[in-house]
């Protein structure tokens, strides 16, 4: 008998990958779909669509499929032992939300095992293009959901953040307002996250508190529907939401479909996908108490906390971990490229120069400080250079090596700032 194993699934912006461990956690097996690469058909430019209003962006769902379907097929050409896999879960692009038509469920739970599934499913959808994180083309949305429920703070003390563009319940709210004859032909409204597992449950997925909260929709204390949220948005939402459930869920087993097409054991357990940025916390076994920052062009701090304060900046998340506990989220615009530009200005483009520069400055750095924001900062909203010397003067400069430091504490000093708001303590 064929040594347990188990998947796991990304379904992210620009790729589909898979990942296989066995039970000592060793990766026996990993692959990946590019969508613009592998799949030019969808004429993608880094997996999205980004339309002439350049505030509204979207992707196609069926190239979510098609990925599925050719990833599938590649680990079969390889000789992938399908039953070995005792069961699999997997993460979606947070925000993103995909709308299947009224009848796809029966379409889903029967598709043909001859057929590739995105042949079977191409009907399926009211929207064919999904609106995704990227999409900021729903401020009207926002304003008109804060007003109803009382302000940016309260929203914020219910769902977990304040109303935001790329949040589901806004994106439904446009979808609502601009097309109800589409909205009437939705039977159900997915997360990436939960879209994915539906693929593999053959019936609609539920969606995960962790992912769900952040749709602007889920009452975080609760782990419940926001009725006044759900009114502000579309009417009979809760109903093609469908109920929420923990995190950690065994969904079902898998569809008949992929026994059939691939040799999956019918026994092979789908337990609840979720959303990326909850998925990292989980995936790097993060504990009460600890930090994970991620340095990339925009800077993401989360952290798993026990008695959250919702504020009006960064977001407030269900643990995928633990049901009882949350998790923050903050999101620094200005991370890489601004580090890079000073690198470039002070260290003559060598990061080794930079360290050196940095080394030679001590902690504190003798009471200078600077704030450093090229564009529009997320977390706080400001822009600009604000240098000050160690008698809270403003000044127009700062020698290189001072400058370097001031930036690298500016940017942590804002982290642990923010993630104090939100309820985190620091570990005395």
């Amino acid at each position: 008998m064929a040594a347990p194993c188990y998947l796991g699934w990304d379904f992210s912006t620009q790729q589909l990958k898979v990942i296989a461990i066995d039970e000592q956690l060793r990766v026996i097996y990993e692959d990946n779909v590019h969508f613009d690469k592998d799949l030019p058909e969808f004429k993608t430019q880094g997996g999205v669509y980004i339309h002439s209003d350049r505030l509204t962006v979207t992707s196609p769902v069926l190239m979510w499929v098609k990925a599925l379907d050719m990833i599938l097929e590649k680990m079969k050409s390889s000789g992938f032992n399908f039953s070995q896999i005792r069961a699999m879960s997997g993460a979606g692009q947070q925000h993103g939300s995909v709308y299947w038509k009224k009848g796809s469920i029966q379409i889903l739970k029967n598709a043909s095992s001859e057929l590739p599934l995105h042949q079977s499913l191409k009907g399926c959808f009211s929207v064919s293009d999904s609106p995704i994180w990227m999409d900021s083309s729903t401020a009207s949305q926002c304003r008109a959901l804060e007003k109803a429920l009382g302000g940016a703070q309260h929203l914020a003390s219910v769902t977990g953040s304040r109303a935001y563009e790329r949040f589901t319940g806004n994106q439904i709210a446009k979808i609502y307002s601009q097309n109800p004859e589409v909205y009437e032909q939705t039977e159900r409204i997915s997360l990436v996250s939960s879209f994915a597992a539906s693929l593999f449950l053959g019936a609609y997925a539920p969606i995960d508190y962790s992912d769900g909260s952040g749709m602007n929709l889920l009452q975080i204390w609760e782990k419940a529907w926001s009725k006044p949220c759900l009114d502000a948005c579309a009417p009979g939402l809760e109903e093609r939401l469908g109920c929420p459930v923990p995190s950690h869920s065994v969904l079902g087993p898998i569809s008949p479909y992929y026994s059939q097409r691939y040799g999956f054991s019918p026994d092979c357990k789908i337990v609840a996908f979720t959303g990326d940025n909850p998925a990292s916390l989980a995936g790097m076994r993060l504990q009460e108490g600890d930090i994970a920052i991620s340095l990339g062009t925009s800077d993401t701090l989360f952290l798993w906390i026990q008695e959250p304060t919702p504020a009006l900046e960064g977001h407030i998340l269900c643990n995928p971990v633990d049901s009882q506990t949350y998790m923050a989220l903050l999101c620094f615009k200005n991370g890489s490229l601004m580090r890079e530009r000073i690198r470039d200005d002070c260290a003559s483009g060598s990061w080794d120069e930079f360290s050196k520069a940095l080394s030679s400055t001590a902690a504190g750095n003798s009471g200078n400080l600077g704030f450093y924001f090229d564009v529009m900062e997320i977390t706080p909203e400001a822009a600009g250079i604000h240098r000050f010397n160690r008698d809270n003067q403003k000044v127009p400069r700062f020698p290189k090596e001072v400058e370097i430091r001031a930036l690298i504490e500016g940017q942590f000093m804002a982290k642990r700032i923010h993630a104090e708001k939100l309820g985190y303590k620091v570990c005395k």
